[in-house]
Parts: C-alpha cells; structure tokens; sequence
C-alpha cells in the first residue's frame, strides 16, 4: 500500500486501541494486515454486551476493523462490457447462447472446444468413485489439485495414488496448505516416500520458495489423467462426504453434503492441464515435463471450455464470464452455490435480469460450515426479492455445490462460489459447458434440489427479528473475507 497507511496490527487490541485514540485517523489512513483465523473468530464473535449505544459503538470499530483486515480486496471490475450490451441490444435472443459463447472466449482468450464428452457427478460417493476410477486405470501421468486433502478420505487416495506410483505412473498433487492445516504432515511425507510429486500452495509460514499470502488460497479440486480425462467441480478430498444422510446433527462437519462435480473427457482436458501446470509453475515446483496429448474429439460430443480464477492475474475471469452470460439470459438463471456472498455487480446483474422478465432463482445454504457466511448472504435477500429474484435455501444436508445453467443451454461446474473469496482472492476452475442436451441434466437437478429446499417469502422475511437483523449487519462488514 501507499505510504500513508498505518502500520499494520495483528491483534483486536491494537486495532481497538488505534481507533479510540484517533477514529478519523482509524478510518482514512488504513493498513493491510495478515489474516489471523483467532482475530476474525474474534471479530465474529462480538455480540450483544451491554446497552444499545454499546453495541452501536461496536458495530462501528467492526466496520474499521473489517476494513483494515481486506486491505487491497477492493470491488472487481465489472464483468459486462459496453460492446457486448450494444451487441445484446440489437441481437435476435436465439443468438445468445452463440453472444455467451463469443464473450467467454473473449474474456479468456481461449476457444470452446467441441467433440467432448461430460457426466455429472451428484454429491461425494459418485464423485469418489469416479476419481478412483479414473486413478486406477491411469497409464502414464496423474495430476492432482484439491483444497482439502484430510487424513481420511485423503488417506484412502493416498493408497491409491501410491499404487498408481508402483505401477510407474508419474503423479502429482497440488494441495492448498489453508484447506489441508489440519491434515497430518505424516500423510504428505508417505506420499513423497513414495514417489509423488507432493506441492504445498502458498505455506502459511516463510518457506523461501513463495511470499506468505495467506489470503491467497487454492480453492480448486481437479483431476487429470493421462491428458485424457478430467474430473473437477466442489468435491474436495475429504471425510465429509461419507457422513450418512438422513441424521441431522448440530456440527456440519457431520451432516451428510450436497455437492457436485463432472467427469470430461476429450480435447478441453488440454485446457484443465494447462491451469494445472500453470499453478504448479506459479508455486515454484519441481520441473514437469508437458502433460500428454489430449485425445481426438468425439463426432457430435459437447462444447466445452475450462475457466480459471487465479488470484494473482487481477482479471476474476469466472466472476466476469458469469455477469455476461446473466446479461445476455433470454429465460432462466439457475443459480447454486456452497457460500452466497454476492458482490454489488452480481447482485445488481441478478436483479437486472429478474426486472426484465427472466426466471432467475438461486440455491443457498441453510446450514454451513460459516454462520457469518450465511447471514451476510441474507443481507441482501431483501433487495433480491424484491426485484423478483427466487431465493431457496436447501435444507437437509449442507449444501457445497457450485452450478450454474443459464437458458437450459449454457452451464458451469467447478470450484468457484458466489462470494467475495472466490472472485477476489481464490485460485478456482470451472467447466463451461454449452448445449441443451447437457443443459437439460443440469435443470433436472437443480429441480431436485428446489424441492428439497425452502422459498423464501419477501413478507415472512420482513417480519424477520431484530436479532437476525443484528447478525447480518455484522457479517456484513467482513463479507469481503467469508
């Protein structure tokens, strides 16, 4: 930052210090401070204690120490470009999906490529399956990325990434050192023992390889194979998703999940390795030679294009793919997503769409592993509803999926949440994948997972209590780092 910010703190304390000796000071000459889960457990954590000028006065330090604690997270650049709306004006509306298809490239420079073949994958048992699959029957080279890798389900791939090893496959795994900090430093050192290639992404500790950035985190969860097939979507590799379905404890960690990911196979995989290898490049890992050829395209297959989201290259391209193809919808916007921490252009992009008669609905958690989340998602649901927007918060499991269909033809899958981490800080991958026959699957689901969630009613949450209220305006203040 410039060099009329304030040093940093590293405590609640200080920053509480800072604001009542000089608040104006507090609020204009603000610093970048390292993210510390103790203080923002604290922050959240400040609630009702004493009187209401007492709360009022809390709220107000809240705000500073929100902002002092994003830093540079400032808004993203808008997703939607003046030629693409004077395009949109005079487009017949059968020719959106080919505008969709035009701006995706544009923004990523990178073409849809045609002759693929592309299976959902609903929730962690079907996902598991099929990573395990695709590991097992590997010849050649394994590439893999995931957020979470715990000793667990993490120990069971182990197994099988090691026998792949045995058998002379080249395997390489990327994990996030943020997601896996509970993992057992025992389970990566087995899997070097054995000869995988093992890639830690920004240690949250100096290491002399990269600069410690613990904000910046590697949310994405990919396989590739043998340049043939990829795997990716919301599923890490983790114990969660073997939890029974049916029980209803407290914990979420024990609930049963609500995910989904997609199995690729065809010319795109070129596109996930080149992320994959660029990521691996990125955190300063060992040399790779390049990955193996993707196959042939299938006659009559899907149009697929991988899209990343990379916190370092200042271009959220995910986020910005999204508001363009919302901006471009002629009937319907399916939204799912695991943490609903819209920013202003994508809530103002959903309500736009709403007010001009498209369908828009979006699936939100009603149970998460973050409460703060979740009550800065409900902050905006007053403005949504009332621009017509459909909110439904699942019930039943905790819900990680992370979808979109748009117009029953064009579709994502991947990594990327509708929140302020993913569009501002975190390393994401998605599939876009074009075409009815898909898009159809993906309506089919999101209509299973509209009715095992509740709508919420514009009236019944206006009568909503003063606590509720409370707890949003608090999450709010910090929703740039849930």
């Amino acid at each position: 930052m410039d060099g009329n910010t304030i040093q940093p703190v590293n405590n609640t304390s200080s920053l509480h210090d800072a604001f009542q000796a000089d608040p104006s000071h507090a609020l204009n000459s603000m610093g970048q401070i390292p993210i510390d889960r103790s203080v923002l457990k604290t922050l959240l954590k400040l609630s009702y204690l004493g009187d209401m000028i007492g709360e009022l006065k809390r709220l107000l330090f809240y705000a500073v120490a929100a902002t002092l604690l994003t830093g540079c997270a400032v808004e993203p650049p808008p997703g939607v470009s003046p030629d693409l709306l004077s395009a949109k004006a005079g487009a017949d509306p059968a020719r959106s999906l080919e505008l969709m298809r035009e701006q995706g490239e544009r923004f990523a420079h990178r073409p849809f490529l045609a002759g693929n073949q592309a299976t959902l994958l609903i929730n962690g048992p079907a996902s598991f399956a099929a990573l395990a699959e695709a590991i097992r029957s590997a010849r050649t080279r394994i590439d893999m990325e995931s957020y979470e890798f715990d000793d667990t389900a993490g120990g069971e791939f182990a197994d099988i990434l090691l026998a792949a090893r045995r058998r002379g496959v080249e395997v390489n795994l990327i994990y996030d050192a943020w997601g896996a900090n509970g993992t057992s430093a025992a389970l990566f050192e087995r899997l070097r023992q054995g000869g995988v290639r093992v890639l830690e992404y920004n240690p949250l500790h100096p290491n002399g390889r990269v600069p410690v950035a613990v904000n910046a985190r590697d949310h994405r969860k990919l396989l590739c194979v043998d340049g043939k097939v990829a795997i990716t979507g919301g599923v890490n590799i983790s114990r969660v998703y073997e939890n029974a379905p049916g029980l209803q404890p407290a914990d979420p960690q024990e609930k049963a999940w609500r995910d989904t990911d997609v199995r690729i196979e065809g010319p795109v995989v070129a596109q996930f390795e080149h992320f994959f290898m660029e990521t691996w490049r990125g955190q300063k890992g060992p040399a790779l030679a390049d990955p193996p050829p993707p196959p042939p395209p299938v006659p009559g297959g899907l149009t697929v294009q991988a899209i990343d989201g990379a916190p370092d290259n200042g271009q959220p391209l995910i986020y910005r793919t999204l508001l363009a193809s919302i901006a471009l919808a002629q009937n319907s916007v399916h939204l799912t997503t695991g943490f609903f921490v819209p920013t202003p252009d994508l809530v103002h992009a959903l309500q736009a769409a709403a007010r001009r008669g498209v369908d828009v609905q979006v699936i939100v958690p009603g149970h998460s592993t973050s409460d703060a989340a979740v009550a800065a998602g409900r902050s905006k649901y007053g403005d949504l509803l009332e621009a017509g927007v459909k909110l439904h918060e699942f019930q039943g499991r905790v819900l990680h999926a992370k979808t979109a269909v748009i117009d029953g033809a064009w579709s994502a899958v991947g990594s990327s949440n509708l929140d302020w981490r993913s569009t501002v800080w975190n390393n994401e991958i998605d599939a876009i994948i074009l075409g009815p026959g898909f898009g159809g699957q993906m309506e089919a689901v999101f209509q299973a997972d509209i009715a095992a969630s509740k709508m919420i009613d514009l009236v019944a949450w206006r009568r909503r209590g003063l606590g509720e209220r409370m707890q949003e305006v608090k999450a709010k203040l910090v929703e740039r780092l849930l």
